[in-house]
């Protein structure tokens, strides 16, 4: 009955991953390719997480 109170799992995670990927941008016009590499991964992670929860629905 009150489901539009609940929080969206897809949401908080696209805005994770919109995070992550800023992050990643920042770090690579820094020149800091390791930090890029390592947070372009956790993005991926997360859109893999994304996919798997819009699957499910």
């Amino acid at each position: 009955m009150f489901s539009f109170f609940k929080s969206d799992p897809v949401k908080k995670l696209k805005k994770q991953h919109a995070i992550k990927l800023e992050q990643a941008m920042l770090a690579q016009r820094n020149g800091d390719i390791r930090s890029y590499a390592s947070l372009t991964a956790e993005a991926e992670e997360i859109e893999n997480q994304i996919k798997q929860k819009q699957s499910q629905l």
